[in-house]
């Protein structure tokens, strides 16, 4: 199996996208999407934009490698009478199934970032984008001190060494990264904007029970604690964790979690 395959199947991102949809619904309302625009969203989870984007009037077909976030974004869609919302498996690295020019909008939230071959995943994003579309990315920053940059770089500390020729998907948070990737799939960098955003995890419980989800549910932190524990350290792994969600958290309630995670927010005009 795709072993990117294996990873966002690996438990169930749900558990962690049900905290995303109030800053996911907020990042869609400032792409200005109007009614009858196509868009594809790639790398799109169970619908976290893209539920938004249709019920702002777009069609919206979303795509993952994840075949059961692929299922919920569907049983979401028809649950909100979205019939112009659908979703399909999919990889960002080859959409050969979907023509040219395809999409006035291309986006995509935390997803196609984590694919293994950049280069090819702005190359399709740009082929399957109209001219005079744009692309619209929000991509992680290595070394951010925010926290989901934080989960990753603790979690890494704790599992193996990736494979040799492995490009870490923080990558795209970097901005001549991305201008260099784009470029090469034809985009001058004028027609490239970087800026920082935030994006805010809302969980009704406490900072601990909320590691907890990660824990079980969230692929890259579910394969740390499988390494930590043969290594006798997943006390350590829950202990680091915990500290950092409790230093992060802005909730005001102590049975609640409000953590803001900052991020790369791309725009590209083709």
């Amino acid at each position: 199996m795709n072993p990117n395959k294996a990873l966002w199947e690996k438990g169930d991102f749900t558990q962690i996208s049900q905290t995303m949809r109030e800053s996911g619904d907020e990042l869609v309302s400032k792409l200005g999407i109007s009614k009858g625009q196509k868009i594809m969203d790639l790398g799109c989870g169970d619908g976290t934009t893209a539920i938004p984007e249709a019920e702002r009037g777009a069609e919206v077909l979303g795509v993952d490698i994840a075949s059961n976030l692929v299922a919920a974004g569907n049983k979401r869609a028809t649950a909100a009478g979205l019939a112009t919302c659908t979703f399909q498996e999919g990889d960002a690295c080859d959409l050969s199934d979907i023509p040219d020019k395809t999409f006035d909008m291309v986006v995509s939230i935390f997803g196609a970032m984590f694919a293994p071959k950049p280069f090819d995943v702005a190359k399709e994003m740009v082929r399957v984008t109209k001219p005079g579309g744009k692309i619209v990315m929000g991509n992680w920053i290595p070394g951010d001190p925010t926290v989901v940059a934080q989960i990753l770089k603790i979690s890494s500390a704790y599992t193996p060494p990736p494979p040799e020729g492995f490009i870490s998907p923080m990558t795209w948070g970097i901005e001549s990264n991305v201008v260099e990737r784009f470029g090469q799939a034809g985009i001058l960098k004028e027609d490239i904007r970087c800026e920082k955003d935030t994006f805010t995890f809302n969980a009704s419980c406490s900072p601990t029970e909320y590691v907890g989800l990660f824990k079980n549910f969230y692929g890259p932190t579910m394969n740390a604690f499988d390494a930590a524990e043969k290594n006798g350290k997943s006390a350590d792994l829950q202990q680091e964790l915990t500290s950092l969600f409790n230093s992060q958290n802005k909730a005001a309630s102590p049975d609640r979690t409000t953590i803001p995670a900052t991020y790369l927010r791309v725009t590209v005009n083709c």
